[in-house]
């Protein structure tokens, strides 16, 4: 039987890539993880998106295993305790409040691009609801003026594998033959990998960026009340 592997394996990698002399070839097999993933996270490619994980703090690993496996390359980190599973119930996708306002972008351009695909295919990749598409897809929506088709993988709200795995599958179920298919990606699952976490970055930076932008725009309308509200009790004077 497998082992099992930690309940964050991304944070835990990151911690163990900070606090410890443990091989990449470790890490990845403990955590789950390829191991082009952990060499990535190593080279700043991907640490910042993580905060570290202590496993001694959760019971995942003793300081006894560590030193085992520090003092033998080959050792492999043996799970102490395994983390809870978690499960949900069935529902739309979560995706992050700053991101939510780029999804009816990524489903016009979804629409646009692949009508092949489902509305329901659509709105388990999006996390929306079939109302939402119907709308931007007959143009009812209350902001439709304002929606421009962009790629739903550069917005962050799925990533390109997903994306791909939807699209083969409305192609092959709409009877679409492989001549219409994109053409074979040749590039190394490292060029791959990196790519997808610096595109995964920038949209995290955009993210940020709106948020800031945002709060500026609520703090100014809040000093816009206050003014206002000075002001009235000015005159009322």
């Amino acid at each position: 039987m497998a082992q099992s592997t930690p309940l964050m394996p991304h944070a835990t990698a990151t911690w163990l890539i900070d606090n410890t002399s443990l091989s990449f070839e470790q890490i990845a097999a403990f955590c789950g993880l390829h191991l082009l993933e952990v060499q990535a996270m190593a080279d700043d490619l991907a640490g910042s998106k993580y905060t570290g994980r202590d496993p001694l703090h959760s019971g995942e690993l003793t300081q006894e295993e560590i030193e085992k496996g520090q003092a033998d390359p080959n050792y492999a980190l043996q799970m102490q305790q395994a983390p809870v599973e978690v499960t949900r119930t069935k529902g739309p996708r979560y995706t992050p409040v700053s991101k939510r306002q780029d999804k009816p972008d990524g489903i016009a351009w979804i629409l646009r691009s692949h009508p092949e695909m489902s509305d329901a295919q659509i709105s388990k990749l999006i996390g929306t609801t079939r109302n939402t598409i119907t709308a931007i897809r007959e143009r009812t929506h209350w902001n439709i003026q304002n929606i421009q088709p962009k790629d739903p993988v550069t917005l962050g709200l799925c990533s390109q594998r997903e994306l791909d795995a939807v699209v083969a599958k409305a192609a092959k179920r709409a009877g679409i033959t492989d001549e219409a298919a994109p053409a074979e990606d040749n590039r190394s699952d490292k060029e791959k990998l990196i790519e997808e976490l610096r595109a995964e970055r920038e949209a995290n930076a955009k993210a940020a960026a709106e948020a800031a932008q945002e709060a500026e725009a609520e703090a100014w309308l809040e000093n816009k009340r206050a003014e206002e509200a000075a002001a009235g009790d000015s005159s009322g004077e």
